[in-house]
């Protein structure tokens, strides 16, 4: 007579399971994704913007500077702060400061004071990417770790992808300006969200004195190890390879192969789709496989793409003859980054802030170096993006196989 009542409890503590999984995923989804939201969302913007302030598209070029340059600081900063205070103060801080830099922004008169703001944007978006992954790591552990950073590909995996179709179709009918409202928006609504649906997942016990003498120590021992560093490179190169088809992506694909606007955006937005499937994939053959292995073929399969769109360019095999492996390639992003951050993550508990900062920084500061050396070919060839892709996705292959070896176990005799 029980077995029914017992049924049904079991069932409702899965759903609640899963809802509670669920809001964890759409709440550090978003927080991850501000970094590419704010990069993305407004390159569109960048010529108009430069004719309405009266400046020069170099000077412009700068607020895309002053924004890698205070994620990369803010993630540094803040991760270790969140080790000793928790992730909650730090992350509601940072999400403020957020929303006062998007303002900023929107109501900057001259270049000057937006390239400002958007240092000031930048130290807050930090904190949202640098708190979320430190969080999940509070969360979860192992296999489970892994499947959960698999599920985030939802959320956050399609926001590199799809900010420039947003900030293109937000133009069509406000100003430059108007991305910056939007974003606005996006950070107050995530701030009124963390402050009254996210727990403070670091309890007292596990936190560490934010010393600057231990904050460095804590950074030099984890640029030590070199096993970290190899998951870390791989996600950091891999990203790069990323940025470089973001950024060069619409003057490759319209400029030399002809396609109109309409057809680049299903053709980004399928890639973009390839990165979630992929991240979903990865999900479920998670326990089945060991995250290593799954590693080794996701950057396998990244390293394959980059050398089939370097064949499709140097062989002059057609669109569509770059289109397949330029597939493989971008989706392929599903399974490395979250196999390399759950890996990179998985010996560093109670050092998870400063973990996870390291990750942030060399993404988009690797990242940032490889965005400019994809026009250095002018508008005309699509070289230099297969070149940049390619090699970096060789170059975190390499990182991978030769720094993240497990180290020996002894033999025992």
């Amino acid at each position: 007579m029980t077995v029914a009542p017992a049924r049904a409890a079991a069932q409702e503590a899965r759903t609640t399971k899963s809802r509670g999984t669920a809001r964890f995923v759409l709440i550090l989804g978003g927080l991850s994704a501000f970094g590419p939201l704010s990069i993305d969302m407004y390159l569109p913007a960048l010529p108009r913007m430069a004719g309405d302030l009266h400046t020069a598209d170099t000077t412009m070029q700068l607020t895309l500077t002053a924004f890698i340059i205070g994620l990369a600081v803010g993630q540094l900063v803040l991760g270790p702060l969140s080790d000793a205070f928790g992730r909650r103060r730090p992350l509601l801080f940072g999400l403020a400061f957020y929303v006062v830099g998007s303002v900023l922004c929107a109501v900057s008169p001259n270049a000057e004071l937006l390239i400002a703001a958007r240092g000031v944007q930048a130290i807050g978006a930090a904190a949202g990417i640098v708190i979320a992954r430190a969080t999940v790591r509070d969360l979860f552990s192992g296999t489970a770790m892994t499947k959960f950073f698999s599920m985030l590909m939802l959320v956050n995996g399609l926001a590199p992808i799809l900010a420039p179709i947003i900030g293109g179709q937000i133009l069509n009918w406000t100003s430059w300006r108007g991305v910056f409202v939007t974003l606005t928006l996006f950070g107050a609504a995530l701030l009124a969200v963390v402050a009254f649906l996210l727990p403070e997942p670091l309890p007292v016990e596990r936190r560490t004195p934010a010393r600057l003498g231990s904050v460095l120590r804590g950074y030099a021992r984890l640029l030590r190890d070199r096993v970290f560093l190899g998951y870390a490179l791989a996600s950091g190169l891999m990203f790069a390879g990323l940025f470089a088809y973001i950024s060069g992506s619409s003057f490759v694909l319209q400029g030399v192969y002809g396609l109109s606007p309409q057809a680049f955006s299903l053709a980004f937005g399928a890639n973009g789709i390839g990165i979630v499937l992929a991240g979903q994939l990865n999900g479920r053959l998670v326990g089945r496989f060991p995250e290593r292995k799954l590693l080794t073929a996701g950057l396998l399969v990244s390293t394959a793409g980059g050398l089939g769109v370097l064949l499709a360019v140097v062989a002059h095999l057609g669109l569509f003859g770059l289109l397949i492996p330029l597939f493989l390639l971008v989706s392929s992003v599903g399974l490395v980054m979250p196999n390399a951050s759950s890996l990179a993550l998985a010996e560093h508990a109670r050092s998870a802030g400063s973990a996870s900062a390291l990750l942030g920084v060399l993404q988009f500061v690797v990242g940032g170096i490889a965005t400019p050396l994809v026009g250095l070919g002018g508008p005309g060839t699509a070289l230099p993006m297969v070149l940049v892709m390619a090699g970096f996705s060789a170059l975190a292959l390499v990182a991978f196989l030769t720094l993240a070896k497990p180290a020996a176990q002894p033999h025992l005799s």
